[in-house]
């Protein structure tokens, strides 16, 4: 049998612009989050809003995020080596899975704690800064969620995906916050809305971890690509006239990324040389017609029954 391996070692450089741009975004997310973070946190407490304080807790634990994106981002874009030939991406999705665990237990922490407390009643109605500081929190929130998720499209950037999605986790919750404090407000009799609201900060929240959690596990137990794109690859390698057949087609992610590894049957009389030409033609096709496919190795085998003949 005669195999043509295109592995490890042609791994492209990761583009480095893609890190800066990762870096870049976070870290102004990380800054608006630190403002919103202390503007809820000041209003909850004069605003008296346990939902808007659960709020500013809430956006405190994306600065966890953030940072660990940043500090993350420095090591998923180091190129192969030695000891990582695949290079370092499943990183990203380490980080992804901590934001999700961060988020997870955020959630329970605020749900818990207004559960517990949804039977006490507030000295005093929540005042007009509450809501102003909730207001204030979905504006921006939805313009970082919304930038920093086109930058994580462009660049296929599996932790900056899961960090967008933990700003627009704020961007709603605060919705509910809002209804909440200004509900509170124009009935003082029902304070117990504030207590809701932030219950419903927390199930917004466990929501977007699971959505966070699950891919990022799926990537880390080797979980093959969707059946449409592996029939995708075996046409494209079909579409070369000297392929015969396209077999054991196997795949995994690494971050966004897909690792795809395949046999095809090729004219068991050709030169190796032509071989390896053919399993080149079949890796270039099916990487420049699938984006998220990173690499592909092409094993080459005889027909079944050139290979009886052997034996």
């Amino acid at each position: 049998m005669a195999e043509t391996v295109n592995g490890a070692s042609d791994l492209a450089p990761i583009n480095i612009n893609r890190e800066k741009y990762v870096r870049k975004v976070t870290w102004i997310g990380l800054f608006v989050n630190l403002f919103l973070s202390g503007l809820k946190f000041v209003a909850g407490v004069y605003g008296r809003s346990q939902a808007l304080i659960a709020d500013a807790i809430h956006s405190l634990t994306d600065l966890t995020t953030d940072i660990a994106v940043i500090a993350g981002s420095h090591y998923w874009s180091r190129p192969p080596d030695e000891d990582h030939p695949y290079g370092h991406r499943r990183l990203e999705t380490l980080v992804s899975v901590f934001i999700g665990i961060a988020l997870a237990a955020a959630g329970a922490g605020i749900g818990w704690k207004a559960l517990s407390t949804l039977h006490e009643m507030h000295g005093s109605p929540p005042s007009w800064i509450a809501v102003l500081a909730a207001f204030v929190s979905i504006v921006c929130k939805e313009w970082i969620y919304r930038w920093t998720a086109a930058v994580g499209r462009r660049v296929k950037s599996s932790a900056l995906a899961a960090n967008a999605w933990h700003h627009r986790t704020d961007a709603l919750s605060s919705l509910p916050v809002l209804m909440a404090v200004s509900g509170a407000m124009l009935f003082p009799t029902w304070s117990f809305l504030d207590h809701v609201g932030a219950a419903v900060v927390s199930i917004f929240i466990l929501h977007a971890a699971i959505k966070i959690i699950w891919p990022a596990i799926s990537e880390l137990i080797d979980v093959g690509a969707p059946k449409e794109i592996q029939k995708k690859i075996n046409m494209l390698a079909l579409k070369n006239s000297a392929v015969k057949e396209a077999h054991k087609i196997r795949t995994r992610y690494i971050s966004t990324s897909i690792q795809v590894d395949m046999h095809i049957v090729v004219d068991g009389t050709i030169t190796v040389r032509e071989g390896h030409d053919i399993a080149d033609d079949v890796k270039d096709c099916i990487i420049a017609e699938i984006p998220e496919v990173l690499d592909v190795i092409v094993h080459v085998d005889p027909p079944k029954a050139a290979l009886e003949q052997i034996d």
